[in-house]
């Protein structure tokens, strides 16, 4: 059951040629333990060019592309779709400017904001220790699933979609996910560089969520792949500032 359903979240949260068929998918929706299991294994391809020895600007940039080479832009989508409603003030808009196909302001800003931050921490993480910018990948990884596995098991889906089919799946539970999570605390070891990343990821997850929950009254696919986006970079980057702070 655990295998099939990180088939599923593989064929979900990536584009690798896994997880698409109709099992893997419904084992997923119901095991939410297998977000951060997910994120163990993602992280790690995703670590893939801070650990080649190249130029820091070259990593920086590999680092953007090798990211969207491996998990598209499904979760990126999204947080172009909450950026478009964040700068609509009327509540019936805002939910029109999530479903238009045309990316406005807001959604522009949000995905360039994004990808400079991605490209930002991937200088950063450049400048690391192999070991501990590694870690730090993995465990900024970690932080997006469970904070999605978090937001499925504790919020309201605001309409139909696949979002809600993961966001009402049974059953919604968090303790299992966060227990498989408590490896990355040890990652950047001294350094508690993973353990505050991590943290900072679902606190920005968790902040959005709220966000979200009040401006649209509930949350969907876009809002769970925003979290994504948001958790992994907010992740990233604080674990860099406390591995040069301490």
């Amino acid at each position: 059951m655990v295998l099939s359903a990180l088939r599923g979240a593989l064929g979900f949260l990536t584009r690798l040629p896994v997880g698409h068929d109709e099992a893997s998918w419904d084992a997923f929706r119901r095991t939410p333990v297998a977000f951060p299991l997910a994120g163990y294994f993602v992280g790690t391809l995703l670590a893939i060019p801070v650990v080649l020895p190249v130029p820091e600007p070259v990593v920086a940039f590999l680092f953007v592309c090798w990211m969207l080479a491996v998990t598209g832009i499904t979760h990126l989508d999204g947080l172009a779709d909450l950026g478009d409603a964040a700068v609509v003030h009327d509540p019936e808009r805002r939910r029109a400017a999530m479903k238009d196909s045309q990316v406005g302001v807001g959604g522009t800003a949000a995905v360039v904001l994004s990808l400079v931050g991605l490209a930002l921490a991937g200088l950063g993480l450049a400048e690391l220790p192999l070991r501990t910018a590694v870690g730090l990948v993995v465990a900024a990884e970690v932080s997006a699933k469970l904070s999605m596995a978090g937001l499925a098991a504790v919020g309201t889906a605001a309409h139909e979609g696949l979002g809600s089919q993961v966001i009402e799946g049974p059953p919604r539970r968090v303790l299992a996910p966060a227990i498989v999570s408590l490896p990355v605390l040890v990652l950047t070891w001294p350094s508690p560089a993973a353990a505050v990343g991590l943290l900072v990821g679902l606190l920005a997850a968790w902040l959005l969520a709220r966000w979200v929950q009040g401006w649209l009254g509930g949350l969907g696919g876009d809002a769970l792949g925003a979290a994504n986006e948001l958790a992994r970079l907010a992740a990233l980057h604080a674990g860099i500032v406390v591995w040069y702070a301490l």
